[in-house]
Order: structure tokens, then C-alpha cells, then sequence
């Protein structure tokens, strides 16, 4: 068994003290552009700054997940840190710690810095210890306010080593000595039973994964399996709890609710489709396209684009380019440049919503594949033609007015074997539950050009060879992981 080193990231090594001599640092840069840090085998130490969603420090520990790097903290940690109605959701069994361990604060409002689970005070030991379990993170700060009824939490943020404060640096290398000389641990999953299914959808949504009827096809296969089923929209938020399965059937966002439904449904224990770690995983095409290198699934060649390296970039692509937004979906947020001027003028937007964005190179297709994979195993394929005059499926139009190619569906064993099996290769390495991977064949070859964990199934496209089936499928596929859930 390999064993796993120790590596610490900042943001700046001007930032790591000089005393600190024993520990392996080096700088974000480093550790996104040096290849010596793609191979497995790490253990990730992320002290960088995380004071936006697509951060320098988000991306650090994204990167380390795409590369089977342990990381502390993991990007899921981050991501439920930084989002408020996730930590408060679950957090009421603290209330009377959090009420005994701030009792004699004479102020409203009251900070806790919180570093390897420990705090300078020990009055707040068993609290430090508590939030540090339930958000593993290396150092963050927990913001509370008093109101009539007692202390609360009103903000948790990350921090990076520049962030604390200096006189508290004895105390983050103290606390990290003694949590480096133990064994990390696991995330726990709970898993509970039951039999009722919500299905998450929005009736506005301009684009949805699911058509109307394909919605009611669902609904229709689970009744005739026994399965009571129930469309819910964000308002429904509450409910949550009635249901014991969650299938997610609107487009899926670290930044919306989606996610939240998803992580409090897997920490009740309920089945749930899109899985929230395989939402953050095909959200992010930065993680993506680090993962599929790794396991070296071809791909149109990708270089990770930020303000410091774009001549480079400019040489090793070159033009016409493709530049994504990292978590894009339906083709927005995605352009193709054909000069050096254009890319610039591009990236003055992109850069200031994500510190990383995606140059890839342009590979012109009639069209692009699209496998539905379920369970590991294939499901529907399809092939989705560009829009008229247009480079993507999905033209965009400066009116507001969205126009889509054609599309053919096949039988599976209709569609060329490589294509099928690249497709599994690339869904298997995200997970088990229900995924569309589109590609391109050019030259002999097939690309991956991303995984997406809540594809289409619109009635009349993916459904049109399977019909009926197809949701049936998906239904038994879900009592299947119910039954089992009850046997644990």
C-alpha cells in the first residue's frame, strides 16, 4: 500500500513562516501547473484562501479530489461552509454546547477561530472540536450573534494562512502537529428506507432535463411499481423529510438549491439522483477534465487557463480556441475565440466569475454524441446535431431566443462500440447513478467532452427508442437501491 504524503498549499510562500521547517509547502501555482503533483498519492493540506465560490482555494482542493489526492478541507466542505442555509439546516443538536460554551460573552456578536479543531481558548474546546467534525476544515472562522433566545451561528468562512492573525500562529502550528501525527478520518454516510419518491422540478425552468410528459412517464412507472411519486419544487425545501427518495429533474448548481436538496436528502439517508458528489463532480469542467486525463480518457486537448499563464496557453492551443466557464451547462458560458484580442476581451468577463477557466481546442463535428449511462451500465444513445448555421447544439440567441439541432436516437447496440465504451469509462469514474456523456468522433478517435449528471430525458428524444421502458428502468433502478438500503 502506497503511503501518503504530506503537502501543504498556500497561496503565497512569502505566507509560510520560516520557523515551520519540517512540513513539504508550495505555492497554488505549483501545485496546478507542475505535473510532479498530478500522480496519487498525496495528502492535501489547503491552506489557501477561499473567499468567493471559484476560488484559488476551491480549486486547490478540486483538483486534489480529480487527482485521488486526500484533501483537508475537501472542495464538498468548502462548498457547505460557504453556503448558509446548509450549515444551519442541520446544526440544532449543537444549540446547547454552543449556548454553555459562549454563556460568559458579554458581547452581540462573538468570533471563534477555529484551527485543526482547536481554539487559543479552552473554554471552547468541545466546540472547536464539535464544528471541526462536522466541517473538516484546517482553519475557518465561526461568526455567532446573540438574539432573545440565545446564540446563534450567523456566519462560517474558510481562512487562509495569510488571514490569521500572527499572534496565532504558535497555535495553528501547534494544533496542525497533533493533527498530522493521526490518521485522517472518513465522512460518514447514513443510509435509511422507504418507499416515496419526490421529484424536484421547476415548472419556469426555460430548459429543464425533463419535458412534461417525460415528468409524467416517470410518475407512471413508479405507480405501476408501487412507488408513490410526488413533483416538488424549492418550496418544498421543508417537506423534504416526508419523502424518502429524491430524484432531482431541474438543472443542477453548486449555487442553487439543487444542491442543498441533494446533501440534506444523502444526510437523512434517502436514495438520491443527482448524488450531491456527483453534482459537484460534473458541475466543475476543471475537475472533469483533470479526472479523465488522469485515467487517460481521451480528450479534445484542454489546457487549465488563469491570468497568469494565458501567452502560454496562447502557444500550446492556439486559434480558434473554445473557453469555458468552468460550471457552464447548456453551452452558456462557453465561447469560441479566433484571436488573441477576442480571448482577452473574453477573459476580462470570465475571469472575474472563476480564477480558472478551460482553453480547449476546437473540434468541428456535425455532431456530438450523447450516451445515458445508469447503474454503470448504457441506457439511451443519441446524436445531437448542431444548430443551423452554428457551431453548438444550443444557439443562444441575442433576443433571448434559444435554437437546437436535430437529434436521432439508436439502439445502443447501434452505436459504435467505442463509443459506448469510452462513454462508460468516463460515467464509471464519477459514479453509479444516472448520466449523459457527450462526445465528438474526429479522425478515428472519440472525445470526451464532458460528463453531466443530470442529462436529458425529454419525451420524444432520449425516450424515442425505448419508449416506456426507459422509465421503468430508472424506476426498478431506484426500489433496487431502496431494498438494499433497508438491509444495512
Amino acid at each position: 500500500m502506497k503511503i501518503s504524503k504530506n503537502l501543504i498549499v498556500v497561496d503565497d510562500l512569502r505566507d509560510w513562516s520560516p520557523d515551520w521547517k519540517n512540513y513539504p509547502v508550495i505555492s497554488v501555482d505549483e501545485y496546478i501547473s507542475n505535473n510532479e503533483y498530478t500522480s496519487s498519492g498525496y495528502r492535501i493540506i489547503n491552506l489557501c484562501r477561499h473567499d468567493y465560490k471559484l476560488s484559488m482555494g476551491y480549486y486547490v482542493s478540486l483538483l486534489a479530489e480529480a487527482r485521488s489526492h486526500r484533501s483537508m478541507a475537501s472542495a464538498r466542505t468548502l462548498q457547505n461552509l460557504t453556503s448558509k442555509r446548509m450549515y444551519t439546516e442541520g446544526l440544532e443538536e449543537l444549540n446547547n454546547v454552543i449556548q454553555k460554551s459562549l454563556s460568559r460573552i458579554i458581547h452581540e456578536d462573538f468570533a471563534l477561530s477555529i484551527y485543526f479543531g482547536q481554539n487559543l481558548a479552552q473554554t471552547h474546546a468541545k466546540l472547536s472540536e464539535i464544528l471541526f467534525n462536522l466541517f473538516p476544515c484546517p482553519l475557518f472562522k465561526v461568526q455567532f450573534t446573540y438574539h432573545d433566545d440565545g446564540w446563534e451561528i450567523r456566519e462560517l468562512r474558510p481562512l487562509g494562512l495569510n488571514q490569521v492573525p500572527k499572534s496565532h500562529l504558535f497555535k495553528v502550528k501547534e494544533a496542525m502537529d497533533g493533527f498530522l501525527s493521526k490518521r485522517w478520518r472518513s465522512e460518514s454516510n447514513r443510509v435509511n428506507t422507504g418507499y416515496d419518491l419526490a421529484i424536484l422540478h421547476d415548472p419556469e425552468e426555460k430548459q429543464p432535463p425533463s419535458d412534461t410528459k417525460a415528468l409524467k412517464a416517470f410518475i407512471k412507472a413508479a405507480e405501476a411499481a408501487g412507488l408513490n411519486a410526488e413533483l416538488i419544487t424549492k418550496k418544498d425545501y421543508a417537506r423534504l423529510l416526508e419523502f424518502d427518495a429524491l430524484f432531482i429533474r431541474e438543472t443542477t448548481s453548486l449555487a442553487n438549491h439543487t444542491y442543498r436538496f441533494a446533501v440534506k436528502a444523502e444526510r437523512e439517508g434517502m436514495v438520491v439522483i443527482d448524488h450531491p458528489d456527483s453534482i459537484r463532480r460534473c458541475c466543475n469542467k476543471v475537475y472533469l477534465h483533470e479526472m479523465l486525463c488522469k485515467h487517460r480518457i481521451a480528450v479534445p486537448k484542454t489546457e487549465i487557463l488563469y491570468a497568469r499563464n494565458i501567452d502560454r496557453v496562447i502557444k500550446s492551443i492556439g486559434f480558434p480556441m473554445v473557453v469555458k466557464i468552468p460550471d457552464s451547462a447548456f453551452s452558456l458560458g462557453v465561447f469560441k475565440v479566433a484571436s488573441e484580442p477576442e480571448l482577452r476581451k473574453t477573459l476580462q468577463k470570465l475571469l472575474k466569475e472563476s480564477d480558472l477557466v478551460l482553453a480547449q481546442e476546437f473540434l468541428p463535428t456535425d455532431f456530438d454524441w450523447r450516451i445515458g449511462i445508469l447503474d454503470r451500465q448504457p441506457l439511451f444513445a443519441c446524436r445531437y446535431f448542431m444548430s443551423k448555421d452554428h457551431w453548438q447544439i444550443y444557439n443562444h440567441g441575442k433576443k433571448g431566443d434559444d435554437f437546437a439541432g436535430d437529434f436521432d436516437t439508436i439502439p445502443i447496440a447501434d452505436a459504435p462500440a467505442e463509443v459506448v465504451e469510452t462513454a462508460l469509462n468516463a460515467a464509471n469514474l464519477i459514479g453509479d447513478g444516472l448520466y449523459g456523456v457527450d462526445m465528438k468522433q474526429k479522425d478515428g478517435r472519440v472525445f470526451v467532452i464532458e460528463v453531466n449528471d443530470n442529462p436529458n430525458v425529454d419525451s420524444g428524444i432520449e425516450d424515442q427508442h425505448l419508449g416506456p421502458a426507459l422509465y421503468e428502468r430508472f424506476i426498478q433502478s431506484l426500489l433496487v437501491r431502496i431494498e438494499k438500503s433497508k438491509q444495512r
